[in-house]
């Protein structure tokens, strides 16, 4: 096993750090290892928000459901979809544009994304932890306000960036077998029911404190109920009418 894929296999969420703070030298490198993502068209559709006042950084914890480590790591980052930047340089030459398409969505978002992951491996690689925050679509609008997003820019997570204070085991991820499929679709239950019990006894036994519970428990409240209704709404008024 390659280093790299090493590094990859050995990620955890950090949710507890030191007092180091992230320099500002080492989170441009980072954000210039996030640019050098694949990008849809070379259109580069996101932009990066460094929370540094605290009380920003304590109102956006509140916002996004009490997670207190968004105050206390080291560097705190919101990555937002940006459609603003691109669809204002092509009608500088002259182009009629389009916008709320939701292409331009789809877009925009799966750039954040790839850009974040980038990021995330070059900071693990820096020996730092980081934690997604999808809390921050939570209450999107009120975020939204504080960070000054335009129209056409919506926020989609945020990442806690920071020198880790605890060392939390590896989760397991689904066997290979139910992710890799050949030519077609076909049915994995059997597999998800032997890593339920896979991750059952990762529960049991993990640093930090058992959990009685698994893969398939830990999902019943994502999808007993509709998860942040509010999105849509939200999405039309940043101006991604989804057409």
């Amino acid at each position: 096993m390659n280093p790299t894929i090493e590094l990859l296999k050995s990620h955890r969420s950090i949710r507890k750090f030191t007092d180091q703070p992230v320099s500002r030298e080492l989170l441009e490198e980072l954000v210039s290892a996030g640019q050098a993502a694949a990008t849809s068209s070379h259109v580069q559709a996101y932009s990066i928000i460094h929370v540094k006042k605290p009380e920003n950084r304590e109102a956006i914890a509140e916002l996004a459901g009490g997670q207190r480590y968004v105050a206390t790591c080291g560097a705190f980052l919101v990555f937002c979809a940006d459609m603003k930047r691109p669809t204002e340089a092509a009608e500088r030459t002259g182009a009629r544009v389009v916008r709320g398409m939701t292409e331009q969505l789809l877009v925009a978002s799966v750039d954040t994304a790839l850009m974040a992951q980038n990021m995330a491996v070059a900071a693990e690689s820096e020996g730092l932890g980081i934690c997604y925050i999808g809390g921050i679509r939570n209450n999107p609008q009120q975020i939204s306000d504080l960070l000054g997003l335009p129209e056409h820019v919506y926020p989609v997570f945020g990442m806690c960036l920071g020198y880790p204070a605890h060392d939390p085991d590896v989760k397991p991820r689904l066997p290979v077998e139910a992710i890799l499929k050949e030519d077609s679709y076909q049915d994995d239950s059997e597999l998800v029911a032997a890593y339920d019990d896979a991750m059952h006894a990762y529960y049991q036994s993990r640093r930090g404190g058992p959990k009685d519970s698994t893969w398939s428990q830990n999902l019943t409240p994502l999808f007993d109920t509709k998860l942040r209704p509010h999105m849509r709404d939200f999405l039309v008024k940043r101006g991604f009418e989804m057409r």
